[in-house]
Protein backbone atom coordinates (compact mmCIF):
# COMPACT_ATOMS: atom_id res chain seq x y z
CA UNK A 1 0.00 0.00 0.00
CA UNK A 2 2.64 2.74 1.31
CA UNK A 3 5.07 2.01 -2.09
CA UNK A 4 2.11 2.17 -4.45
CA UNK A 5 0.90 5.70 -3.30
CA UNK A 6 4.84 6.66 -2.76
CA UNK A 7 5.39 5.44 -6.67
CA UNK A 8 2.83 7.70 -7.37
CA UNK A 9 4.07 10.72 -6.41
CA UNK A 10 7.34 9.69 -8.79
CA UNK A 11 10.01 8.27 -6.56
CA UNK A 12 10.64 5.21 -9.00
CA UNK A 13 14.10 4.76 -8.01
CA UNK A 14 15.89 1.79 -8.88
CA UNK A 15 15.15 -0.90 -6.54
CA UNK A 16 17.54 -3.98 -7.59
CA UNK A 17 20.10 -2.89 -6.04
CA UNK A 18 21.90 -4.89 -3.51
CA UNK A 19 20.08 -4.98 0.12
CA UNK A 20 21.00 -6.41 3.39
CA UNK A 21 19.28 -10.37 3.37
CA UNK A 22 16.90 -11.37 6.13
CA UNK A 23 15.51 -15.12 7.04
CA UNK A 24 12.38 -15.03 7.49
CA UNK A 25 10.73 -15.86 10.93
CA UNK A 26 9.57 -19.86 10.60
CA UNK A 27 7.06 -21.50 12.93
CA UNK A 28 3.29 -20.67 13.49
CA UNK A 29 0.99 -17.89 14.06
CA UNK A 30 0.39 -16.82 17.86
CA UNK A 31 -2.65 -14.76 17.90
CA UNK A 32 -1.91 -12.16 20.93
CA UNK A 33 -5.93 -12.97 22.00
CA UNK A 34 -5.26 -16.55 22.63
CA UNK A 35 -2.85 -14.86 25.83
CA UNK A 36 -5.09 -12.53 26.57
CA UNK A 37 -4.72 -9.64 24.87
CA UNK A 38 -7.85 -7.03 24.31
CA UNK A 39 -8.68 -4.52 21.93
CA UNK A 40 -10.83 -2.48 23.72
CA UNK A 41 -8.51 0.78 24.32
CA UNK A 42 -8.91 0.16 28.45
CA UNK A 43 -6.90 -3.16 29.01
CA UNK A 44 -3.43 -2.60 29.63
CA UNK A 45 -1.74 -5.22 27.60
CA UNK A 46 1.67 -5.58 27.82
CA UNK A 47 2.04 -9.00 29.57
CA UNK A 48 -0.16 -10.63 27.40
CA UNK A 49 1.38 -9.29 23.75
CA UNK A 50 4.69 -10.11 25.49
CA UNK A 51 3.58 -13.70 26.64
CA UNK A 52 2.87 -14.66 23.22
CA UNK A 53 5.97 -13.82 22.33
CA UNK A 54 7.30 -15.45 24.30
CA UNK A 55 5.52 -18.39 23.64
CA UNK A 56 6.82 -18.11 19.94
CA UNK A 57 10.34 -17.83 20.91
CA UNK A 58 10.03 -20.83 22.69
CA UNK A 59 8.59 -22.89 19.93
CA UNK A 60 11.91 -21.98 17.72
CA UNK A 61 10.21 -18.55 16.30
CA UNK A 62 6.37 -17.81 14.60
CA UNK A 63 4.45 -14.69 13.99
CA UNK A 64 2.47 -12.72 16.39
CA UNK A 65 -0.51 -11.36 15.26
CA UNK A 66 -2.37 -8.65 16.60
CA UNK A 67 -6.01 -8.25 14.97
CA UNK A 68 -7.68 -5.00 14.12
CA UNK A 69 -8.24 -3.09 17.70
CA UNK A 70 -6.74 -0.75 20.15
CA UNK A 71 -4.06 -2.51 22.27
CA UNK A 72 -2.72 -0.43 25.00
CA UNK A 73 0.82 -1.50 26.45
CA UNK A 74 3.94 -0.28 27.74
CA UNK A 75 7.53 -1.55 26.46
CA UNK A 76 7.51 -4.84 24.13
CA UNK A 77 10.54 -6.81 23.60
CA UNK A 78 10.67 -8.99 20.14
CA UNK A 79 12.93 -11.97 20.43
CA UNK A 80 14.94 -13.98 17.85
CA UNK A 81 13.07 -15.84 14.74
CA UNK A 82 9.81 -13.64 16.21
CA UNK A 83 7.87 -11.49 13.75
CA UNK A 84 5.28 -9.29 15.25
CA UNK A 85 2.61 -8.56 12.97
CA UNK A 86 0.32 -5.37 13.75
CA UNK A 87 -2.48 -5.94 10.80
CA UNK A 88 -4.48 -3.76 9.11
CA UNK A 89 -7.42 -1.70 11.32
CA UNK A 90 -4.50 -2.55 14.57
CA UNK A 91 -3.28 -0.08 16.50
CA UNK A 92 -0.72 -0.54 19.60
CA UNK A 93 -0.67 2.44 21.60
CA UNK A 94 1.49 3.33 24.07
CA UNK A 95 0.73 3.89 28.10
CA UNK A 96 1.36 7.34 28.83
CA UNK A 97 3.04 5.94 32.23
CA UNK A 98 6.79 6.74 32.03
CA UNK A 99 7.20 3.50 34.41
CA UNK A 100 5.73 0.85 31.50
CA UNK A 101 9.29 1.32 29.71
CA UNK A 102 11.82 -0.55 31.57
CA UNK A 103 15.28 1.04 32.16
CA UNK A 104 17.67 -0.76 29.95
CA UNK A 105 21.29 0.46 28.99
CA UNK A 106 21.52 2.17 25.19
CA UNK A 107 22.72 5.07 23.32
CA UNK A 108 20.94 8.42 23.92
CA UNK A 109 21.80 11.67 21.43
CA UNK A 110 25.55 9.56 20.94
CA UNK A 111 25.90 8.74 25.14
CA UNK A 112 25.97 5.60 26.02
CA UNK A 113 23.43 5.48 29.55
CA UNK A 114 20.37 4.19 30.91
CA UNK A 115 17.33 5.39 29.66
CA UNK A 116 13.61 4.14 29.05
CA UNK A 117 13.11 0.75 27.09
CA UNK A 118 11.20 2.16 23.27
CA UNK A 119 7.55 0.99 23.48
CA UNK A 120 9.00 -1.78 20.55
CA UNK A 121 12.03 -3.12 21.00
CA UNK A 122 14.48 -5.36 19.72
CA UNK A 123 16.99 -5.76 21.75
CA UNK A 124 20.30 -7.88 21.33
CA UNK A 125 18.36 -10.26 19.04
CA UNK A 126 18.38 -11.87 15.35
CA UNK A 127 16.11 -12.67 12.35
CA UNK A 128 13.15 -10.69 14.15
CA UNK A 129 10.61 -8.59 12.20
CA UNK A 130 8.02 -5.75 12.93
CA UNK A 131 5.20 -5.21 10.15
CA UNK A 132 2.20 -4.70 9.18
CA UNK A 133 -0.46 -2.61 8.03
CA UNK A 134 -1.36 -1.61 11.26
CA UNK A 135 -1.45 1.71 13.36
CA UNK A 136 1.83 1.83 15.98
CA UNK A 137 0.90 5.44 18.38
CA UNK A 138 3.47 6.58 20.88
CA UNK A 139 0.70 9.11 22.44
CA UNK A 140 3.61 11.14 23.17
CA UNK A 141 2.12 14.36 23.99
CA UNK A 142 2.88 13.41 27.73
CA UNK A 143 6.30 13.54 27.31
CA UNK A 144 6.69 16.36 24.92
CA UNK A 145 5.15 18.40 27.25
CA UNK A 146 7.29 17.27 30.02
CA UNK A 147 9.92 18.22 27.99
CA UNK A 148 9.41 22.00 27.69
CA UNK A 149 8.50 22.08 30.97
CA UNK A 150 11.94 20.48 32.12
CA UNK A 151 13.30 23.37 29.59
CA UNK A 152 11.50 26.30 30.87
CA UNK A 153 13.61 25.32 34.32
CA UNK A 154 16.79 24.22 32.99
CA UNK A 155 17.79 27.13 30.05
CA UNK A 156 18.11 30.06 32.14
CA UNK A 157 20.59 27.63 34.55
CA UNK A 158 22.65 27.08 31.58
CA UNK A 159 21.68 23.42 31.86
CA UNK A 160 20.35 23.41 27.63
CA UNK A 161 22.49 20.75 27.09
CA UNK A 162 21.10 18.68 29.50
CA UNK A 163 17.49 18.41 29.23
CA UNK A 164 17.63 16.03 26.05
CA UNK A 165 19.51 13.67 28.67
CA UNK A 166 17.43 14.32 31.85
CA UNK A 167 13.93 14.15 30.43
CA UNK A 168 13.24 10.14 29.99
CA UNK A 169 10.92 9.84 26.83
CA UNK A 170 10.36 6.73 25.48
CA UNK A 171 11.45 6.11 21.39
CA UNK A 172 8.72 4.48 19.11
CA UNK A 173 10.83 1.62 17.93
CA UNK A 174 14.42 0.81 19.31
CA UNK A 175 16.55 -1.40 17.70
CA UNK A 176 19.74 -2.35 19.62
CA UNK A 177 22.77 -4.39 19.23
CA UNK A 178 20.97 -6.46 16.92
CA UNK A 179 21.19 -8.01 13.72
CA UNK A 180 18.72 -9.20 9.97
CA UNK A 181 16.21 -7.05 11.51
CA UNK A 182 13.05 -5.58 9.33
CA UNK A 183 10.76 -2.43 10.47
CA UNK A 184 8.31 -2.41 8.04
CA UNK A 185 4.61 -1.29 6.79
CA UNK A 186 3.51 0.39 9.65
CA UNK A 187 2.04 3.56 10.09
CA UNK A 188 4.05 5.20 13.45
CA UNK A 189 2.76 8.52 15.11
CA UNK A 190 3.41 10.69 17.72
CA UNK A 191 6.19 9.40 19.13
CA UNK A 192 7.32 10.43 22.37
CA UNK A 193 10.82 10.78 21.52
CA UNK A 194 12.92 9.39 18.31
CA UNK A 195 10.84 7.14 16.24
CA UNK A 196 13.05 4.91 14.46
CA UNK A 197 16.47 4.68 16.42
CA UNK A 198 19.06 1.46 14.82
CA UNK A 199 21.90 1.75 17.38
CA UNK A 200 24.94 -0.89 17.08
CA UNK A 201 22.84 -2.98 14.78
CA UNK A 202 23.79 -4.56 11.22
CA UNK A 203 21.96 -5.99 8.51
CA UNK A 204 18.75 -3.84 8.75
CA UNK A 205 15.83 -3.20 6.50
CA UNK A 206 13.05 -0.10 6.91
CA UNK A 207 10.87 0.14 4.40
CA UNK A 208 7.20 1.19 3.82
CA UNK A 209 6.51 3.43 6.68
CA UNK A 210 4.59 5.85 6.82
CA UNK A 211 5.64 8.46 9.95
CA UNK A 212 3.26 10.97 11.36
CA UNK A 213 4.84 12.41 14.45
CA UNK A 214 3.17 16.41 14.29
CA UNK A 215 -0.51 15.20 15.11
CA UNK A 216 -1.72 17.13 18.26
CA UNK A 217 1.00 19.19 18.45
CA UNK A 218 5.05 19.10 17.63
CA UNK A 219 7.06 17.20 19.57
CA UNK A 220 10.65 18.08 20.43
CA UNK A 221 13.38 15.36 18.87
CA UNK A 222 10.81 13.66 17.04
CA UNK A 223 13.19 12.36 14.30
CA UNK A 224 11.99 9.49 11.77
CA UNK A 225 14.54 7.53 11.66
CA UNK A 226 18.03 7.57 13.21
CA UNK A 227 21.08 5.38 12.06
CA UNK A 228 23.51 5.07 14.51
CA UNK A 229 27.16 3.47 14.83
CA UNK A 230 25.23 0.66 12.35
CA UNK A 231 26.07 -1.03 9.37
CA UNK A 232 24.32 -2.42 6.10
CA UNK A 233 20.92 -1.00 6.47
CA UNK A 234 19.01 0.24 4.04
CA UNK A 235 15.92 2.64 4.31
CA UNK A 236 13.70 3.13 1.51
CA UNK A 237 10.11 3.98 0.92
CA UNK A 238 9.25 5.91 3.70
CA UNK A 239 6.80 9.27 4.12
CA UNK A 240 7.75 11.18 6.87
CA UNK A 241 6.04 14.08 8.64
CA UNK A 242 8.28 14.74 11.68
CA UNK A 243 9.48 17.69 14.10
CA UNK A 244 13.30 17.32 14.01
CA UNK A 245 15.44 15.44 11.56
CA UNK A 246 13.58 13.10 9.15
CA UNK A 247 16.27 10.77 8.23
CA UNK A 248 19.59 10.78 10.30
CA UNK A 249 23.28 9.43 10.19
CA UNK A 250 25.09 9.59 13.62
CA UNK A 251 27.87 7.81 15.33
CA UNK A 252 28.30 9.48 19.01
CA UNK A 253 28.98 12.31 20.75
CA UNK A 254 32.22 13.94 22.18
CA UNK A 255 34.20 11.91 24.37
CA UNK A 256 31.91 9.18 25.24
CA UNK A 257 31.80 8.64 21.27
CA UNK A 258 35.19 9.02 20.79
CA UNK A 259 35.51 6.30 23.23
CA UNK A 260 33.21 3.87 21.64
CA UNK A 261 34.54 4.86 18.58
CA UNK A 262 31.81 2.88 16.08
CA UNK A 263 31.25 4.08 12.33
CA UNK A 264 28.17 4.25 10.70
CA UNK A 265 28.57 2.54 7.68
CA UNK A 266 27.09 1.13 4.27
CA UNK A 267 24.07 2.57 4.48
CA UNK A 268 21.74 2.69 1.96
CA UNK A 269 18.54 4.83 1.84
CA UNK A 270 16.35 5.67 -1.24
CA UNK A 271 13.23 6.29 -3.04
CA UNK A 272 11.49 8.94 0.23
CA UNK A 273 9.44 11.37 0.84
CA UNK A 274 9.92 14.12 3.41
CA UNK A 275 6.82 16.11 4.02
CA UNK A 276 7.29 18.14 7.40
CA UNK A 277 10.83 18.32 9.49
CA UNK A 278 13.80 20.40 10.41
CA UNK A 279 15.92 18.95 8.14
CA UNK A 280 15.42 16.34 5.05
CA UNK A 281 19.02 14.47 5.40
CA UNK A 282 20.84 15.15 8.04
CA UNK A 283 24.67 13.98 8.83
CA UNK A 284 25.19 14.75 12.81
CA UNK A 285 25.65 16.11 14.72
CA UNK A 286 26.91 12.89 16.73
CA UNK A 287 30.00 12.42 13.85
CA UNK A 288 32.59 11.09 16.58
CA UNK A 289 32.80 7.38 15.49
CA UNK A 290 32.40 8.96 11.98
CA UNK A 291 30.49 7.97 8.67
CA UNK A 292 31.54 5.76 5.60
CA UNK A 293 29.88 5.09 2.02
CA UNK A 294 26.61 6.36 2.92
CA UNK A 295 24.13 6.26 -0.17
CA UNK A 296 20.73 8.14 -0.92
CA UNK A 297 18.73 8.21 -4.05
CA UNK A 298 15.26 9.09 -4.68
CA UNK A 299 14.90 11.31 -2.04
CA UNK A 300 12.07 14.27 -2.07
CA UNK A 301 11.91 17.00 0.42
CA UNK A 302 8.85 19.49 0.72
CA UNK A 303 7.82 22.88 2.04
CA UNK A 304 7.44 23.67 4.82
CA UNK A 305 11.05 21.90 5.70
CA UNK A 306 13.50 24.46 6.33
CA UNK A 307 16.54 22.57 5.67
CA UNK A 308 17.33 20.30 2.65
CA UNK A 309 20.71 18.44 2.97
CA UNK A 310 22.27 18.99 6.63
CA UNK A 311 26.01 18.61 7.63
CA UNK A 312 26.02 19.53 11.88
CA UNK A 313 28.28 18.56 14.23
CA UNK A 314 30.65 20.99 16.80
CA UNK A 315 34.38 21.50 17.73
CA UNK A 316 34.46 18.61 20.64
CA UNK A 317 32.59 15.94 18.33
CA UNK A 318 35.19 15.00 15.78
CA UNK A 319 35.12 11.93 13.12
CA UNK A 320 35.63 11.67 9.89
CA UNK A 321 32.68 11.83 7.40
CA UNK A 322 33.42 10.18 3.54
CA UNK A 323 32.56 8.56 0.88
CA UNK A 324 28.74 10.07 0.63
CA UNK A 325 27.15 10.15 -2.14
CA UNK A 326 24.08 11.73 -3.06
CA UNK A 327 21.59 11.72 -6.22
CA UNK A 328 18.75 12.00 -7.83
CA UNK A 329 17.19 14.51 -5.33
CA UNK A 330 14.41 16.75 -5.59
CA UNK A 331 14.45 20.05 -3.07
CA UNK A 332 10.64 21.27 -3.79
CA UNK A 333 10.03 25.36 -1.30
CA UNK A 334 13.34 24.63 0.40
CA UNK A 335 14.51 27.53 2.67
CA UNK A 336 18.29 26.48 2.79
CA UNK A 337 19.24 23.50 -0.10
CA UNK A 338 22.58 22.64 1.53
CA UNK A 339 23.78 23.80 4.78
CA UNK A 340 27.29 22.77 6.11
CA UNK A 341 27.20 23.78 10.24
CA UNK A 342 30.15 22.52 12.10
CA UNK A 343 29.91 24.95 14.82
CA UNK A 344 26.12 24.02 15.55
CA UNK A 345 24.02 24.94 18.40
CA UNK A 346 26.53 25.51 20.92
CA UNK A 347 24.10 26.10 23.90
CA UNK A 348 23.47 22.39 23.20
CA UNK A 349 27.04 20.92 21.97
CA UNK A 350 28.87 22.26 24.43
CA UNK A 351 28.53 21.16 28.01
CA UNK A 352 29.73 23.02 31.30
CA UNK A 353 28.59 22.19 34.28
CA UNK A 354 27.72 25.07 36.41
CA UNK A 355 29.24 25.44 39.50
CA UNK A 356 27.06 24.47 42.99
CA UNK A 357 25.34 21.42 41.76
CA UNK A 358 25.72 17.74 43.51
CA UNK A 359 24.82 14.52 42.46
CA UNK A 360 26.17 14.99 38.71
CA UNK A 361 25.09 11.76 36.64
CA UNK A 362 27.83 9.95 34.89
CA UNK A 363 26.68 10.83 31.61
CA UNK A 364 26.97 14.98 33.02
CA UNK A 365 30.59 14.50 33.79
CA UNK A 366 30.90 12.05 29.90
CA UNK A 367 29.52 15.23 28.25
CA UNK A 368 31.27 17.81 29.91
CA UNK A 369 34.70 15.61 29.42
CA UNK A 370 36.99 17.62 27.56
CA UNK A 371 38.16 16.94 23.94
CA UNK A 372 41.61 18.61 22.82
CA UNK A 373 40.81 20.15 19.67
CA UNK A 374 42.98 18.21 17.58
CA UNK A 375 40.31 14.90 18.38
CA UNK A 376 37.56 17.56 18.35
CA UNK A 377 37.51 19.11 15.12
CA UNK A 378 35.31 16.98 12.33
CA UNK A 379 36.77 16.31 9.05
CA UNK A 380 34.64 15.74 5.59
CA UNK A 381 35.87 14.69 2.69
CA UNK A 382 34.92 12.47 -0.92
CA UNK A 383 31.48 13.70 -0.92
CA UNK A 384 29.54 13.50 -4.31
CA UNK A 385 26.18 15.37 -5.08
CA UNK A 386 24.36 14.82 -8.78
CA UNK A 387 21.17 15.08 -9.96
CA UNK A 388 20.22 17.74 -7.58
CA UNK A 389 16.86 19.39 -8.49
CA UNK A 390 15.69 22.59 -6.48
CA UNK A 391 12.58 24.53 -6.77
CA UNK A 392 11.67 27.64 -5.34
CA UNK A 393 14.45 27.61 -2.61
CA UNK A 394 15.89 30.68 -1.02
CA UNK A 395 19.28 29.90 -0.05
CA UNK A 396 21.84 27.56 -1.66
CA UNK A 397 24.55 26.99 0.67
CA UNK A 398 25.30 27.51 3.72
CA UNK A 399 28.50 26.06 4.28
CA UNK A 400 31.78 26.33 5.89
CA UNK A 401 34.38 24.49 7.96
CA UNK A 402 37.50 25.13 10.23
CA UNK A 403 40.70 26.29 8.59
CA UNK A 404 42.66 23.61 9.89
CA UNK A 405 39.67 21.06 8.68
CA UNK A 406 38.29 22.31 5.25
CA UNK A 407 35.52 20.82 3.44
CA UNK A 408 38.10 18.23 0.93
CA UNK A 409 37.08 16.38 -2.11
CA UNK A 410 33.61 17.37 -3.38
CA UNK A 411 32.00 16.68 -6.25
CA UNK A 412 28.62 18.43 -7.49
CA UNK A 413 27.26 17.30 -11.12
CA UNK A 414 24.46 18.28 -13.06
CA UNK A 415 22.33 20.45 -10.48
CA UNK A 416 19.62 22.41 -11.28
CA UNK A 417 19.02 24.69 -8.83
CA UNK A 418 15.68 27.93 -8.84
CA UNK A 419 16.85 29.58 -5.24
CA UNK A 420 17.06 33.57 -4.47
CA UNK A 421 20.31 33.32 -3.38
CA UNK A 422 22.94 30.94 -4.45
CA UNK A 423 24.84 31.08 -0.62
CA UNK A 424 28.34 31.18 0.80
CA UNK A 425 30.71 28.79 0.64
CA UNK A 426 34.07 28.87 2.91
CA UNK A 427 36.97 26.43 4.22
CA UNK A 428 36.69 24.28 0.91
CA UNK A 429 38.73 22.70 -0.77
CA UNK A 430 39.02 21.00 -4.74
CA UNK A 431 35.23 21.27 -5.16
CA UNK A 432 34.22 20.83 -8.73
CA UNK A 433 30.60 21.68 -10.03
CA UNK A 434 30.24 20.32 -13.51
CA UNK A 435 27.03 20.76 -15.83
CA UNK A 436 25.56 22.68 -13.09
CA UNK A 437 22.77 25.44 -13.23
CA UNK A 438 22.51 27.34 -10.34
CA UNK A 439 19.60 30.31 -11.54
CA UNK A 440 19.48 33.15 -8.70
CA UNK A 441 17.41 36.61 -8.68
CA UNK A 442 20.88 37.94 -8.82
CA UNK A 443 22.54 36.54 -11.33
CA UNK A 444 25.54 35.64 -9.14
CA UNK A 445 26.71 32.08 -7.59
CA UNK A 446 28.19 31.26 -4.42
CA UNK A 447 30.09 33.80 -2.18
CA UNK A 448 33.50 31.39 -2.01
CA UNK A 449 35.66 32.41 0.64
CA UNK A 450 39.01 31.23 2.67
CA UNK A 451 38.84 28.49 0.28
CA UNK A 452 41.11 26.72 -2.97
CA UNK A 453 40.33 24.76 -6.08
CA UNK A 454 37.03 25.19 -6.27
CA UNK A 455 35.67 25.13 -9.88
CA UNK A 456 33.39 25.32 -12.34
CA UNK A 457 30.88 27.93 -10.54
CA UNK A 458 29.78 30.79 -12.40
CA UNK A 459 31.80 33.82 -11.03
CA UNK A 460 30.13 35.93 -8.51
CA UNK A 461 29.69 39.44 -9.88
CA UNK A 462 31.14 42.16 -7.40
Amino acid sequence: MHRRSLLQLGLTGALASAAPAFAQSVGRTFDAADYGAVGDGVTINTRPIQAAIDAAAGQGGGVVVLKPGLYLSGSLFLKSGVTLSIGRGATLRGVQNLDAYPMVRTRVAGVEMDWPAGLLNIYQQQNARITGEGLVDGDGKVFWDSYWAMRRDYDPRDLRWAADYDCRRPRLIHVYDSQQVEVSGLNLARSGFWTVHICYSRDVKVADLIIRNNLGGRGPSTDGIDIDSSERVLVEQCDLSVNDDAICIKAGRDWDGLRVARPCRQVKIRDCIVRDALAGMTFGSETSGGFDDIEVSGLRIEYPVPLGIFFKSGHTRGGVISNIRLRDIHLQDVRTLMQVNLNWYPNYSYAQIPAGIADIPDYWRALATQVPREQGIPRIHDVRLSNIKAVGGKVGFAAAAYPEAPLKDFTFERLDWDVQDAGAIANAENWRFRDCNIDTLDGKGPKVTDSTGVTGLRPRVA
